[in-house]
């Protein structure tokens, strides 16, 4: 397929698909019908006989064409490995032995968010994983319901955003790929995390209120309530997403083991794939192999191999029955089905822009040169992606539209602030998809906490918007400078702790409520 120039209708098909996706809250049709617009116009526009069958052969032509399988069989094993995980019983196990070991309720809550922490593989299995693991032992030291999906929430997309081995991180690679701009998408993403403001300063915040125990806005009511009352029957909204109860024989090693294998795999079929042990000396250091692989295809190996080690563990100890094992793994591809469904279509559009209609030439040549824009790139992008995020509820379906768009237009304003734009389209799509009321993640943490969806929200959002308007700042000083991660991240660092400098007298004192209640309890 010959491509064609379109000019500015070649910025419509992801208009369209953005303008869609926020009336409809919906990304998927709003992906599809922004394919078909694109490829509509490529079929007229280069005057091919019979457009309309023509627009159908070269949408499906291209979508084949730009499926990179390696990714969708990465997320299609992790989505089976997340299952039969949950099927082991480990989760389980893990539970009652923090239950003996944690004395306290500041210990109740660091532990949460150092679980989380760990679980970063994924932000569905740490949403299904760490409430369902740390709910008996939080409730048993009244920490709200609230405070705890939101330590879930805070560490499960923000986490996954900055580890290289995750389904984010293979996502995001997938997207940079279409764009051409990097000689090495591992190596590009991985250039991005310094600079993803929101996810770093996100994970800073979860730290602060579980060291400090002090909470403002909705969430200190919500403290105040769990302390001073237990916790209501309406407060316990517990959904079983799972078909398959957890095994009463697994051990705490049946969670731990897989996942360490999952990340040691990894590690090691990066380096293979990147040349470590090859023949060429260049790439014989960690960080020139690490440049030079396909992670694509070693995450593979690495699910692949992480779920063996799974099998080989459960099935001889009859932990959990070949039959449902088998029956586990089916239905943990079945969860991840949506969000490979997001990925073609994101992939597909990507394709009719950049390949079809020449999207990338006619941004380049709109925007270049125009005179004082670039300063403010980085926050007019953040903006962007963080509004989208929001009004969608998903991040890949963001970065899958805004990367594509971003990317160039940064690379013609000022090749200095691409890794800078990059990070402020991955920034903002994750802040949608950690509070947006109808992103998935948002409700699988409220349910795997037991909490109401609505409190969750409300008590999370303050939070959120914070950290949003510091990054904003942050953003803005690195279309400034040119970049500079020192003085970007220190405006952004200085926003974070004026405002909670601010807050400290005004924010919830856990022990000196606790202690109230307490004297109150002895004087009565």
């Amino acid at each position: 397929m010959e491509p064609f120039a379109a000019g500015w209708l070649s910025i419509l098909p992801p208009i369209i698909a953005i303008i869609l996706a926020l009336i409809t809250k919906e990304v998927f049709s709003s992906l599809l019908i922004g394919i078909f617009s694109g490829a509509c116009i490529y079929t007229f526009g280069s005057g091919v006989p019979d457009p309309l069958i023509k627009m159908l052969d070269v949408t499906f032509s291209l979508m084949g064409e730009k499926v990179d399988f390696q990714i969708l069989l990465f997320c299609t094993l992790l989505g089976a490995l997340v299952y039969v995980l949950n099927m082991s019983g480990g989760t389980k196990k893990y539970g009652e032995i923090a239950r003996k070991k944690i004395k306290s309720r500041e210990t109740s809550v660091l532990s949460t968010c150092a679980l989380s922490f760990f679980i970063f593989i994924d932000d569905y299995f740490n949403c299904l994983t760490v409430g369902t693991v740390m709910k008996p032992l939080t409730d048993s030291y009244k920490v709200s319901r609230e405070k705890l999906a939101y330590i879930i929430d805070s560490t499960a997309a923000p986490m996954c955003i900055i580890a290289p081995v995750s389904s984010w991180a293979a996502a995001v690679g997938s997207s940079l790929k279409s764009t051409g701009a990097f000689q090495s998408d591992f190596q590009a993403f991985v250039s991005t995390i310094p600079y993803n403001f929101y996810a770093i300063f996100c994970l800073l915040l979860v730290i602060y209120l579980c060291w400090t125990n002090r909470d403002f806005g909705p969430m200190k009511l919500a403290e105040e309530n769990a302390l001073s009352k237990n916790v209501t029957e309406e407060q316990k909204v517990n959904i079983d997403r799972s078909k398959h109860a957890q095994s009463e024989k697994g051990t705490i090693w049946d969670m731990l083991v897989p996942l360490i294998a999952l990340v040691v795999f990894a590690v090691l079929a990066f380096l293979y794939d990147g040349g470590y042990w090859g023949k060429d000396p260049q790439y014989h250091t960690m960080i020139a192999a690490l440049g030079n692989c396909t992670a694509s295809k070693a995450l593979v190996w690495a699910s692949f191999g992480a779920l063996a080690v799974a099998f080989l563990m459960y099935i001889p100890r009859r932990v959990v029955t070949f039959h449902d094992f088998m029956e586990g793994t089916i239905e943990g591809m079945k969860l991840m089905l949506p969000a490979n469904v997001i990925l073609v279509l994101a992939w597909t559009l990507s394709g009719v822009c950049r390949d079809l209609l020449l999207t990338q030439n006619f941004v380049q040549a709109f925007v270049a040169g125009g005179s004082g824009f670039d300063i403010f790139l980085p926050a007019a992008i953040f903006l962007i992606a963080a509004f989208l995020s929001f009004s969608t509820g998903t991040a890949w379906g963001t970065f899958g539209i805004l990367i594509p768009i971003a990317v160039p237009v940064a690379a013609a304003v000022d090749p200095s602030l691409t890794i800078v734009c990059l990070s402020a389209t991955l920034a903002g799509s994750v802040f949608g998809d950690h509070c947006s009321p109808i992103s998935d993640t948002t409700i699988l943490s409220s349910a795997g906490s037991g909490c109401s969806h609505i409190s969750h929200v409300t008590t999370q959002l303050p939070y959120a918007w914070f950290i949003a308007c510091c990054c904003f700042v942050g953003y803005i000083v690195a279309g400034f400078t040119k970049g500079s991660w020192v003085l970007s991240f220190g405006a952004t660092a200085a926003c974070f702790v004026l405002f909670l400098a601010f807050m400290w007298k005004r924010s919830f004192n856990v022990k000196a409520y606790a202690a109230q209640i307490h004297s109150d309890v002895r004087v009565s």
